[in-house]
């Protein structure tokens, strides 16, 4: 099915043709024509499959930008996440006069107050920013009609279930939801039961995981010997560009002072650095400043950044669901890609929870003679 199929405005039809967007991803041809019908969706899927313009584009369409009023309301855990689906839509709205605003923390209230009183028609936000502003008076919520919760598992994550809950007690009675995330566990059905009890279910993860255009390899070494063998992947690989995934900060900070002792372009991103800085690496890493970011677990599903060829995972992740998001950033928009795991000896279990819920080869890697350990 292709984007021009659907009963849409022409202003959104010539938007998403400038940017390249003509068949739909499967996530979207599932889930926005019962959007379209005002239909409550829950929808589970990865990040990186199209979830933005398939609760994005049923906005567009049925907000009305002359009411003044915030009619279009999206929740996300990072503000990262929150300013990327705002670029996103704003987009998708290029020739209408709706207009998204990010509103998110670690920032100055002023900006987003002054894009508030100017008149938006679709917020998108960080829980705890958005509360804070609710309980000043500077967000008004009462004429929101539709509402999008992305990535609700990670929001749960974070410890964010008591707050979600708060802000869509307050929406009125009347509005539709679709509920994005990547697992549909107790937390999730419970949201669901109490806000949304009759819903369609789009149901992608499973499928997508299996027809990704990812080669994966991993590779089991002693712990001495990663800093070493990453530096030879690098090599061998030719990576020019790509993700390194880490467990931990520490390891994060000590793995770029490696690299740049070796004259590797890498920078480094996580919670500690201010939100200034973050960004600043975001954009660097966007405008191919550097070769190499380094994140860790809350960059994997807070990104939203295309044609990342390769992806590492330095540390192997503890939740086999988190190996997923970390391997999305890669193969996106139909492009191929490259995932490759470091595990030690004692953490094959790990490895062979991944294999158990993924229907995709993930291979190990034997290096030819001239690779060097």
């Amino acid at each position: 099915m292709k984007f021009n199929d659907l009963q849409i405005k022409p202003e959104i039809k010539k938007a998403l043709k400038d940017l390249g967007f003509k068949d739909m991803f499967p996530i979207q041809e599932n889930a926005i024509p019962p959007m379209l019908e005002g239909k409550n969706v829950m929808g589970q899927a990865k990040t990186g499959t199209g979830k933005t313009a398939s609760f994005g584009v049923p906005m567009l369409e049925k907000l009305d930008p002359e009411s003044g009023n915030v009619e279009g309301f999206v929740i996300a855990p990072t503000r990262e996440l929150a300013q990327q689906i705002t670029d996103d839509i704003n987009s998708y709205a290029k020739y209408l006069k709706t207009r998204a605003v990010a509103i998110y923390g670690g920032v100055s209230y002023n900006p987003q107050l002054d894009a508030l009183r100017k008149g938006v028609t679709i917020v998108v936000g960080t829980p705890g920013r958005l509360i804070d502003l609710m309980k000043r008076g500077d967000l008004n919520l009462r004429h929101v009609t539709m509402v999008a919760l992305d990535e609700a598992d990670r929001m749960f994550d974070m410890g964010f279930y008591d707050d979600i809950s708060f802000l869509l007690d307050k929406l009125p009675a009347k509005r539709q939801i679709s509920l994005w995330s990547a697992t549909f566990d107790e937390r999730t059905m419970n949201l669901s039961k109490r806000f949304m009890p009759e819903y369609v279910e789009v149901n992608m993860s499973r499928d997508e995981i299996g027809n990704i255009d990812i080669t994966q390899y991993y590779m089991i070494m002693a712990h001495h010997e990663k800093e070493e063998n990453l530096k030879e992947v690098l090599e061998y690989f030719k990576v020019d560009r790509g993700i390194i995934f880490c467990r931990t900060k520490h390891t994060v900070d000590r793995l770029a002072a490696f690299l740049k002792r070796n004259n590797i372009p890498a920078q480094p991103i996580h919670g500690d650095l201010s939100q200034n800085r973050r960004q600043n690496v975001l954009d660097n890493f966007r405008d191919d400043s550097f070769d190499l970011m380094i994140a860790t677990e809350v960059a994997a599903r807070g990104l939203d950044i295309d044609d990342v060829p390769y992806i590492i995972n330095y540390d192997i992740p503890d939740d086999p669901h988190m190996y997923f998001h970390r391997i999305g950033r890669t193969a996106r928009a139909g492009k191929k890609g490259t995932a490759i795991t470091f595990v030690l000896p004692d953490q094959e279990l790990e490895l062979e929870r991944i294999l158990a819920i993924t229907k995709t080869e993930i291979k190990k890697w034997s290096p030819p003679p001239s690779f060097l350990f």
